[in-house]
């Protein structure tokens, strides 16, 4: 996606469509939650100019912080 109000924009669309399967529309909806609490994170940034869609790590990592695939280590 070219930006993370587009993506919200987007998986808002799927969700409204009946024809959704239950299977992608708990994908979605898991999606969804984490693309908002990451706005809702970094609502400065964006609001800075920052509309970059993060990836599936940076979502990831904005909801479980402490797992090791989010450590940072520092010389």
């Amino acid at each position: 996606m070219e930006s993370i109000e587009k993506h919200i924009e987007v998986d808002k669309k799927i969700l409204e469509d009946p024809t959704t399967s239950p299977q992608a529309r708990r994908h979605i909806e898991s999606e969804l939650h984490e693309l908002e609490v990451y706005a809702k994170n970094h609502k400065k940034e964006i609001e800075a100019g920052d509309h970059h869609d993060p990836t599936a790590l940076e979502l990831f990592c904005e909801v479980e912080p402490d797992a090791d695939e989010c450590r940072i280590y520092e010389d």
